[in-house]
């Protein structure tokens, strides 16, 4: 990872994130630092046209708030210049990595929701999370609709397929508030069963479609986060007040007699073993789904 992705402000700027924004702990952590993860610009090529999933016509306007997986309307062509294609299954995903810098929008070319930098606010690289491709000449992708990484939860828009590059992720998980219990799968096979803590009534977890953004590795593992965090796109829809808007994230713990308890602000903790565990095959761009 280039060495800007690690620079001082970044990290006073995780400190505040991770002690206000979901851990519910008494204790500071000790200051983290940007997990050094792998090299995810390198561009992956778009898979051909022939083994992509069954087309579907670009919706006609992707709003705010709109849900992550909702289906559009078949197209006889998935080559047609326009044509909208889905491109997230069970077992492959992808995460748009931003180049230099990206424009969101909520149509293709119009409405602008955002523009995100090469790095985020903690400086690690900007991932979006990769629904499907508009198809331009040639059957080339022209633009990706993407999950996003801000308010209000479940946004989603279209960036220009020219500022972002692609690598594939075979990994989702699913969060179940009401079993307490986190499991990720890998190419479709189930790895890890977990019990963990959720948000208080209070503080609730939010549910819904998400994905994994950034992970982060805090230099003391024995901290209220334990050994790291895999943060995901979903913020707290409560603590509106808090740094940068109150990010959730997969976490590890110093208090491991609370798992399987609703005790935190909005976080998921797991046991640091499991912690470790999801870390290390959870790379960004990997789907979370979050049910009740």
């Amino acid at each position: 990872m280039p060495a800007r992705f690690s620079s001082s402000y970044a990290v006073l700027t995780l400190i505040v994130i991770l002690v206000a924004g979901c851990g519910g702990e008494t204790s500071a952590p000790a200051q983290p630092t940007p997990e050094p993860a792998p090299d995810l610009r390198a561009p992956a090529p778009a898979a051909p046209a022939t083994t992509a999933p069954a087309p579907e016509t670009q919706p006609t306007a992707a709003v705010a708030g709109a849900s992550a997986e909702r289906p559009a309307a078949p197209q006889a062509t998935r080559c047609d210049p326009g044509a909208y294609v889905r491109m997230r299954t069970p077992r492959l995903a992808h995460g748009a990595v931003v180049r230099d810098s990206a424009q969101a929008f909520r149509r293709p070319g119009a409405d602008p929701l955002a523009r995100f930098g090469a790095t985020n606010e903690n400086g690690v690289p900007t991932v979006l999370g990769v629904l499907g491709r508009v198809v331009g000449p040639g059957c080339g992708a022209r633009w990706y609709r993407v999950q996003l990484p801000m308010k209000p939860n479940g946004i989603v828009g279209y960036v220009r397929a020219s500022d972002v590059d692609l690598h594939p992720v075979r990994t989702r998980i699913l969060v179940e508030l009401g079993a307490r219990r986190v499991t990720l799968f890998d190419d479709g096979r189930k790895v890890l069963e977990a019990r963990a803590a959720i948000g208080s009534a209070a503080t609730p977890t939010p549910v819904g479609s998400f994905y994994v953004n950034q992970r982060l590795r805090p230099t003391d593992p024995r901290g209220p986060f334990g050994p790291g965090a895999v943060g995901i796109s979903a913020f707290s829809e409560v603590l509106t007040g808090w740094a940068q808007g109150g990010p959730v994230a997969l976490h590890g713990t110093n208090r491991p007699e609370l798992i399987g308890q609703a005790v935190s602000n909005g976080c998921i903790r797991l046991r640091n073993d499991d912690l470790e565990r999801l870390f290390a095959r959870a790379l960004p761009g990997t789907p979370v789904v979050v049910r009740p």
